[in-house]
């Protein structure tokens, strides 16, 4: 009977291998063969910040703000200033229809108080009033 294990059966080596511990120490033997480059003995040179170099990053973030401004702007601006009229917006036909609708939402909340004070202020008689058709 065979085995059921195929790893086993085969020589899983590939030959690319290297000695015990060969990268333990890799990084200080690869500097020591590598020889030193006239760059490498020149101390850096720091120079100072210019006043673009500090102010860059605001100024495109700035930049990217206008860009957003002017995106909205645009689009704001294509959308038109005709609003749907009130004949073709079934709803609004319908809330303007309605008296109780009408008098909670587009009649100014003046008290009778008020109504009476102005009427009175212009000469108003109540007398004048016929109440028999109140009835």
């Amino acid at each position: 009977m065979k085995s059921q294990d195929i790893l086993s059966e085969i020589n899983h080596q590939s030959g690319m291998t290297v000695p015990d511990g060969f990268f333990d120490e890799f990084n200080k033997r690869m500097a020591e063969n590598l020889p030193v480059q006239e760059w490498e003995k020149e101390q850096p040179v720091i120079m100072p910040r210019t006043f673009w170099q500090k102010v860059r990053p605001y100024v495109y973030m700035a930049a990217m703000f206008m860009g957003i401004w002017c995106m909205m702007k645009s689009f704001d601006m294509m959308r038109g200033d005709s609003p749907l009229p009130i004949e073709k917006n079934d709803q609004l036909v319908s809330a303007i229809n309605n008296d109780a609708f009408f008098n909670d939402y587009f009649v100014p909340a003046v008290s009778e108080t008020d109504i009476y004070d102005e009427l009175y202020d212009e000469g108003f008689d109540p007398s004048m009033l016929d109440t028999t058709e109140i009835d």
